[in-house]
Formats: C-alpha cells, structure tokens, sequence
C-alpha cells in the first residue's frame, strides 16, 4: 500500500473516531440535560406535595374548631373527613405518578374532592356570627386561605416545568435519546370545574 493510500486511510479512520467523539459526547449532554429537567420536575411536584400536604394538616384544627358551634352539622363534617381520608391516602406516592396518567388523574379527583368539601364547609359556617369572630378559627381560615394560594402557585410552577420538559424530550433527534433511556412524558395538572378560585374563606 503507497504512503498517499496510508495516509487516506488514517484520514478517514480519523474523521470516523472524530463523528464518533462528536455523536457519544451530543448523546451524553442531552442525556444529562434530561436528567437535570427531570428533577426539576421531581423538585417542583414534591412542593406541590408539601402545599397539599399542609392543607390536609389543617383540616383537623378547622373541623374542631367548627364542632364547638356547630355540632350538629355532621354531613358536613363527614364529607370533610371522608374527603380528607381519601386524599391522604395519595401522599407520599411513588413518583411514578408523573409518568402515570391513571395515577396521576387518581390524586388530583382526591384532592379536588377536598377542596369541594371544604368549600361546603365554609358556606355551612356563614349562618354562625359566634364562630367568625373565633379568634382561633380566624386564624385556620388565614392560613387555609394562604395554603390554598399556595397550591394555585406551586401546580403553576410544576406545570411550567413539565411542559419545559416534554418539550425537550420530544424534539428531534432528543426523542431518540428519551426513548431510549426511558425518560417518559410528565402528566399536567387540569383545572376541574369551579378549580379556578379558591375555596371562599372571606366571611
């Protein structure tokens, strides 16, 4: 074999290892930008965990409260219950539920379930003038009224995060790549009828 005929050849081995280099180092970059998104997804839904989770935390003190002027509002109190059972039964959920739409459409029925009943119950406290000036009650509805906010903001903020991501993973040629690796679409949170204020708290 001539020296121009070596040469040639050590050329084009050496564009091939090139393409190779520039195509393994493309794969590992968008691979690691994958995972960076998908914890920022992670993160987000685990804030929104928390906003829901302090819901359910002050549900009790509220229902308490409540009994002491008016017991015997039962229904009300049982569907506030039964709402809150339902829903702290999807906490600390594996976080297959982003990936899961059955999963995913289970927790939020169970929470807006809650948040249906305690609009019941706050409609149900307006015939009582002791209770709303119960400095103890004032103070739940402030915070149930802050948390509320809370959960409007953190749902927009994991939604934001989700579409960023199904975005990325979705383009050519990152689909490739996500199939591959397993990186599955992330589940949004829909608005349900009457989800677009929050639960009356002013009296």
């Amino acid at each position: 074999m001539s020296k121009n005929a070596k040469r040639g050849c050590l050329i084009a081995i050496g564009v091939v290892v090139f393409f190779i280099i520039i195509t393994i180092s493309s794969i590992i970059r968008t691979y690691n930008n994958m995972v960076k998104l998908d914890e920022g997804v992670k993160e987000k839904w685990s804030q929104v965990e928390n906003v829901y989770q302090r819901r359910y935390d002050l549900i009790p003190n509220l229902v308490n409260t409540v009994k002491g002027y008016a017991a015997h509002e039962k229904e009300t109190f049982t569907a506030v219950t039964e709402a809150r059972a339902k829903a702290g039964g999807t906490f600390n959920i594996s976080e297959q539920v982003l990936n899961d739409p059955a999963m995913f459409q289970k927790f939020q029925q169970a929470q807006s379930s809650l948040g249906g009943a305690l609009q019941r119950l706050m409609v149900v406290m307006e015939k009582y003038p002791d209770l709303k000036a119960n400095q103890n009650f004032l103070a739940l509805q402030d915070q149930l009224e802050g948390t509320e906010n809370r959960i409007a903001v953190e749902r927009k903020r994991f939604n934001e995060a989700a579409r960023y991501y199904n975005t990325y993973i979705k383009m050519f040629p990152k689909v490739i790549i996500a199939n591959m690796f397993g990186f599955d679409e992330k589940q949004y949170f829909k608005s349900t009828e009457g989800a677009e204020e929050a639960p009356k708290v002013e009296f």
